[in-house]
C-alpha cells in the first residue's frame, strides 16, 4: 500500500529540495544593488502613499471591473467551442447574441470615455 505513494514522496523531496537550493545559490550569486527606486513599493501604477483611507481615482476601478467583466464573459467561449458541433444552430445564434451584448456593451463604454486614462 504505501509502495504506490514511494514516487509521489521523492517527488516532493526533490521538489523541496531543489527549490531550497535554487533560493540559497539565488541568494549567494545574485545581483544585489538595491537603492530607493526599487525598494518601493509599486501600488497599481501611481506612488505609494501612507494614508490607507485617502481617495482612488474611480477610472483605476472602472478599468479594474471592466477588466474582469470581459475577461470573465471571454471564459466563456472556451466551453462553447468545445460542444459546438452538439449544439447546432441554436448555439450558434446564442453565442452570437452574447457576443453583439458585448459589443455594444464595449461601445458604450468606450464613447463613454471609460477607457480613456489621463
Amino acid at each position: 500500500m504505501l509502495a504506490e505513494y514511494f514516487p509521489i514522496l521523492i517527488f516532493l523531496v526533490i521538489s523541496v529540495a531543489l527549490g531550497i537550493i535554487l533560493l540559497v545559490t539565488g541568494g549567494i550569486l545574485g545581483p544585489s544593488a538595491p537603492d530607493g527606486e526599487k525598494n518601493s513599493p509599486y501600488e497599481c501604477g501611481f506612488e505609494a502613499f501612507e494614508d490607507t483611507r485617502s481617495k482612488f481615482d474611480v477610472r483605476y476601478y472602472l478599468v479594474a471591473i471592466l477588466f474582469i467583466i470581459f475577461d470573465l464573459e471571454i471564459a466563456f467561449f472556451i466551453p462553447w467551442a468545445l460542444v459546438l458541433d452538439q449544439l447546432g444552430v441554436f448555439g450558434l445564434v446564442a453565442m452570437t447574441i452574447f457576443v453583439v451584448e458585448l459589443v455594444i456593451g464595449f461601445f458604450f463604454v468606450w464613447k463613454k470615455g471609460a477607457l480613456e486614462w489621463e
